[in-house]
């Protein structure tokens, strides 16, 4: 059976037993497992909040669940999200909910977050303390943090490791800059005009475009070799650009026909 992003998150928490496999914690089950639930926080990107609760109410029901949670936690995070916790939480906006959402959990001080799309809604500010929030968190508690969205952009800047799923199933595991290492884009320019199927006889080119005289080449091999091997063709300009994550998503799962 072929299952998305948040099917799979839901198994990843204990909301879902597998039909095979095993999902392990600290070496144990996360199904069914009351003090592993503990240690894991989720924000669904569809939230939920009791109908009648203000913000406080969630903080105390929250604290009879996650043992760790921190009333100091709370209310340091209430002079950043600057939203009055008696104000009733479905009553908010959907932006306000989700900075609702990151206080409450951050509160919880879990040792594993999982975030299903956990900026849509947050104005650029906020998304901004969001970010400095729980880098911050990860700093100082060594914090898990795992994030599913399609807004990559957004990631690349706080993401050390990468997961690429299609069609239900995992298509690529990396470090994010293990994964650079071996993909390069190239602005190159020729006093000559050089014939490109002689470059390719070295180099492994997934993409190649040409504005004016100058080159610019996507290349799956690492700098060095690229370096070495273009250079045999006396280039007037050479520089290597840094390619978005976007970019590494794509040429990594499919390369040219899927840009």
């Amino acid at each position: 059976m072929v299952h998305g992003k948040t099917t799979t998150i839901k198994h990843l928490i204990g909301m879902y037993q597998q039909d095979e496999g095993e999902i392990l914690f600290e070496g144990k089950p996360v199904y069914d497992n009351e003090e592993i639930k503990k240690k894991i926080a989720y924000i669904s990107d569809d939230l939920y909040f009791f109908h009648t609760y203000s913000i406080k109410d969630m903080a105390k029901f929250y604290s009879q669940i996650y043992e760790n949670f921190s009333f100091a936690m709370f209310h340091e995070l209430e002079k950043i999200f600057q939203i009055d916790s008696k104000r009733k939480v479905n009553k908010l906006s959907k932006g306000m909910k989700k900075q609702v959402a990151f206080w409450l959990t951050i509160s919880c001080q879990p040792e594993v977050m999982i975030l299903d799309e956990p900026i849509d809604g947050l104005d650029p500010i906020m998304k901004e303390n969001v970010w400095k929030i729980l880098l911050k968190e990860v700093e100082k508690r060594q914090m898990t943090v795992i994030i599913s969205s399609h807004n990559l952009k957004e990631l690349e800047n706080v993401c050390t490791d990468i997961g690429i799923m299609k069609q239900g199933k995992m298509v690529l595991e990396k470090q994010l800059e293990k994964t650079e290492k071996n993909l390069q884009k190239v602005q190159i320019a020729f006093q000559k005009e050089i014939n490109l199927e002689e470059l390719q006889k070295n180099l492994t080119i997934l993409k190649q475009e040409k504005i004016g005289s100058v080159y610019y080449l996507v290349i799956k091999q690492e700098e060095e070799s690229i370096r070495t091997e273009l250079e045999k063709h006396k280039p007037i300009l050479m520089e290597f650009l840094p390619l978005s994550l976007e970019e590494v998503f794509l040429f990594e799962n499919g390369g040219e026909e899927h840009v």
